[in-house]
C-alpha cells in the first residue's frame, strides 16, 4: 500500500499528538461532567515512542482486522518528521481543533473560569476575511506545572502566554506550531549566517483580545492582530538574558538594524518555505523596550516598519 494511503489511515483513527519527548495528556470525563481540557506533559515525561509505534503497527498488520496495511520504517520516519516540523525542532504537537482542548464554548462571559479572555472580532457577527480570522476552536491549558514544557528546541509553552493576569490560574494559549517552526528556521539562518544564537526572548506572543485592545502599550497594535490567533510573536535574540535585544551586528548599536537582521533571516525562511509565509514587521525602540522584529504565519505575505507594541 502506498506509504500516502498509510498515513491516511493512521491519522484518521489516531490522533497524534506527541512527538520527540513531550505529549498532552487529557483526563477522562466521569459520567455527567464535562471533559477537561488537554494539559501538556511535564517536560520529564517522554512517551513510549517506540511502543506507540509497535502498538500502531500490531494493530495494522492483525490478521484479523478487515484489511491489512504494513507501515515501513521510511513510512513512519516521514510521519514523525512531518510532526517535527521543517525544521525538525518541534518538540510537541498541539491537537486538532475539539480534540480534547478547552473548547470556545466553555467560555462565559468573555473567561473561562477566573482567566478573562475577551471577545475575537467577529465572535458578535460579521464575516472573516478569511477563514484564519475566524473564533478559534479551543485553547491550550496552562498550568504553573506545565508552564515551563518545551514546546520546540528554543521555546518553551509558557514563552507565549499574554503577559497579564499573572496571579491566575490556568490561563488559556492558542499557539500555532507553523510560527514555532518558522521561528526555529529563522534561528537556524541567523546561525548560518553566523550569529550565534542561544536564546530569543518572545515579547509577546498570544496575546487575549482582552488585553490586545486595552493592557499594557496598545501602540501599534491592530485590531485584527495576528497575536489573537496564536501565530504571531515579537521577538529579539538575548543571549545574555538580560531582557535587552542584543547587538547582532557589533557595531556597538542597538537599533532597528538588529531587527532587520533577524527580520531578513526570516525572509529567506519564507523564500524556502512557503507555507510558512506571514507577516515580518521591523519595530523601533519605543516606550520602555527595544527594537524587535514581529513574525507571523498568517499565510499570505505581510511587510510593514512601526512603532509601538506590535
Amino acid at each position: 500500500m502506498a506509504a500516502g494511503l498509510v498515513f491516511g489511515a493512521i491519522l484518521s483513527a489516531w490522533a497524534v499528538s506527541v512527538v520527540a519527548a513531550y505529549r498532552e495528556r487529557s483526563q477522562p470525563a466521569a459520567p455527567g461532567q464535562r471533559a477537561q481540557p488537554a494539559r501538556l506533559a511535564k517536560p520529564d515525561s517522554p512517551p513510549p515512542v517506540a511502543s506507540i509505534a509497535r502498538t500502531i503497527g500490531a494493530s495494522l498488520t492483525d490478521p484479523r482486522a478487515a484489511s491489512t496495511a504494513y507501515l515501513s520504517d521510511a513510512a513512519m520516519n516521514a510521519l514523525v518528521q512531518d510532526l517535527r516540523g521543517q525544521s525538525g525542532k518541534l518538540k510537541a504537537v498541539i491537537r486538532a481543533p475539539n480534540a480534547d482542548l478547552a473548547e470556545f464554548a466553555q467560555k462565559k462571559n468573555d473567561r473561562i473560569g477566573l482567566y478573562y479572555l475577551g471577545s475575537w472580532p467577529y465572535e458578535n457577527g460579521g464575516k472573516p476575511r478569511t477563514a484564519s480570522y475566524s473564533n478559534p476552536s479551543g485553547f491550550i491549558e496552562v498550568t504553573r506545572e506545565n508552564r515551563p514544557t518545551p514546546v520546540s528546541e528554543h521555546f518553551q509553552l509558557g514563552d507565549f502566554l499574554t503577559k497579564d493576569q499573572y496571579d491566575v490560574w490556568p490561563k488559556y494559549l492558542l499557539l500555532e506550531p507553523k510560527l514555532l517552526d518558522k521561528l526555529e528556521l529563522t534561528i537556524a539562518e541567523l546561525e548560518k549566517e553566523g550569529h550565534h544564537v542561544d536564546h530569543v526572548f518572545v515579547m509577546s506572543g498570544f496575546r487575549t483580545p482582552r488585553y490586545n485592545k486595552g493592557g499594557g502599550n496598545t501602540g501599534g497594535r491592530a485590531n485584527l492582530s495576528r497575536h489573537m490567533y496564536g501565530d504571531a510573536s515579537d521577538v529579539y535574540v538575548d543571549n545574555d538574558r538580560d531582557g535587552q535585544p542584543d547587538d547582532l551586528n557589533g557595531d556597538g548599536h542597538v537599533d532597528t538594524r538588529d531587527a532587520k537582521i533577524f527580520a531578513d533571516a526570516a525572509e529567506k525562511v519564507e523564500r524556502e518555505y512557503p507555507a510558512l509565509v506571514g507577516g515580518i514587521g521591523i519595530y523601533k525602540a519605543c516606550c520602555g523596550h527595544g527594537p524587535f522584529t514581529h513574525i507571523d504565519t498568517r499565510g499570505y505575505r505581510a511587510r510593514w516598519n512601526g512603532e509601538g507594541a506590535g
